[in-house]
């Protein structure tokens, strides 16, 4: 199956995290915003997802867009993550990179590359950003716009 690009359907999943399970296809309506990144408790990991978790008011405020982030550690190791971090969004465990391998997110070694999706309320990838050498990340300006043009995109005609 090839890697869901711009225009297409985004690949529907279910991982479980520390706030219990979440399945994309339930968030139909709203824009989705995926952040596949290497690991927990890592320095250009902690730093973006403790930017994006700052300024989650101002992503969901977005027409009530949901931001999750996913890395191939287990339930618990998010959980450790998020309470050191006082982290807000729900963070995702793919232990055995599915989801990962589905987004064309899955790396060797590291496991998962820092790649980011958004995903309009009709549930179609409407931007991607694979980070190159996965030691930058989209910073929240950009993935605001993004947010917002996906909003449009996918709003009712």
């Amino acid at each position: 199956m090839a890697h869901p690009q711009d225009g297409d359907p985004a690949p529907d999943f279910e991982l479980d995290g520390p706030d219990g399970p979440f399945r994309l296809s339930d968030h139909r309506g709203r824009t989705v915003v995926l952040a596949f990144y290497p690991g927990d408790d890592t320095k250009v990991c902690t730093k973006q997802l403790c930017e994006y978790s700052s300024h989650l008011d101002e992503l969901t405020g977005l027409g009530g867009a949901v931001v999750v982030a996913i890395s191939a550690k287990d339930v618990a190791s998010k959980e450790r993550f998020r309470d050191k971090h006082g982290l807000t969004m729900p963070l995702l465990a793919d232990p055995d990179r599915r989801v990962a391998a589905l987004y064309g997110a899955k790396a060797p070694v590291i496991g998962t590359k820092r790649s980011t999706f958004v995903i309009d309320a009709a549930g179609v990838v409407r931007w991607r950003h694979d980070s190159a050498l996965g030691i930058s990340f989209v910073p929240v300006a950009e993935l605001k716009a993004q947010v917002a043009a996906a909003g449009a995109a996918g709003a009712p005609a």
